[in-house]
């Protein structure tokens, strides 16, 4: 190990997923930051060589900026561990688990904490009949960043027309009603609660387009249920074994199914829209000094 401290950093960005673009968006924000924390930076977008690039620049530590698969499901991280590099964010178990938004709800309700009903069916299935009561939700199981999701509305006569490029399979989930709620854990501490006001339901467009969404944060909601979403941040990130930094996304129904967990994400954004940087600002760590964060965990762990 050269020197006592990380010097130089690689960001893995782009790749070829679905999320290509925001995970250029991250990377490049990324790497001036940690440019500006006084760190050597190589931008690298990630390809098929992947691992040649990598054993020809050796760096100290990978900073991951990938989103989508083989990004943020445990594929890089294999990798990563099998060349014997450190990286950010979770390791290939986590990263996994929390991609598979079936294994989470598996892993978080044995934790007691709550969540939506689903099934797992055949797109044609969910084509074909109304798998679940309307009201309900159609997604991929594993993509992240709201890709891919249909909301199928109360009385509806007919379930949706997928398009192609949905999976095989898809997730069927009954529709949570109430308020969007986001919680970022950071080492072991919970910041602060942010709720995201947008005209329609938080998808691709509204997470990454300037103005497609607001952020209020702190969120204007009782203190009680503020605290609760911290704690079942904490409890989430440590029941799926995350490690540095997640974030957790609820939905709260006041009166009716109270708080609910819909996803943890192992690889919150970090682009000019992004909620774990507010959030971390909020707490007043600025970007450079999250990311300087990141790599040194990623360093020490």
């Amino acid at each position: 190990m050269a020197g006592e401290s990380p010097q130089h950093i690689v960001v893995l960005m782009g790749g070829w997923s679905s999320e290509r673009e925001v995970s250029l968006s991250t990377g490049r924000g990324c790497a001036s930051a940690l440019r500006g924390e006084g760190f050597r930076v190589t931008e690298v977008d990630a390809d098929r060589d992947l691992a040649a690039r990598l054993a020809e620049l050796r760096p100290d530590v990978c900073f991951n900026a990938l989103h989508g698969r083989w990004g943020e499901d445990g594929t890089v991280q294999g990798l990563l561990d099998w060349m014997g590099l450190r990286y950010t964010h979770s390791g290939v178990l986590a990263s996994a688990l929390a991609m598979d938004k079936t294994r989470t709800k598996d892993v978080l309700a044995a934790a007691g904490l709550p969540v939506a009903r689903s099934v797992i069916v055949p797109r044609a299935e969910a084509q074909a009949r109304h798998v679940l009561p309307p009201p309900y939700v159609v997604k991929p199981n594993d993509e992240g960043s709201s890709v891919g999701i249909y909301i199928v509305a109360e009385g509806a006569n007919r379930p949706p027309a997928l398009a192609d490029t949905m999976p095989d399979s898809v997730m069927v989930e009954a529709y949570v009603a109430g308020r969007e709620l986001t919680c970022t854990v950071l080492r072991d501490r919970a910041l602060a609660v942010t709720e995201i006001v947008t005209d329609g339901w938080y998808d691709y467009e509204a997470k990454y387009a300037e103005g497609g969404s607001r952020h209020v944060i702190p969120a204007e909601i009782p203190a009680d249920v503020a605290e609760a979403c911290r704690d079942f941040a904490l409890r989430a990130h440590a029941a799926l074994g995350c490690r540095s930094v997640s974030r957790t996304d609820f939905r709260w129904d006041e009166g009716g199914a109270g708080l609910v967990i819909l996803e943890t994400n192992t690889q919150p954004g970090m682009t000019p829209t992004s909620l774990t940087p507010e959030q971390a600002a909020e707490a007043g760590i600025s970007f450079g000094a999250l990311c300087r964060m990141l790599v040194e965990d990623a360093w020490h762990g």
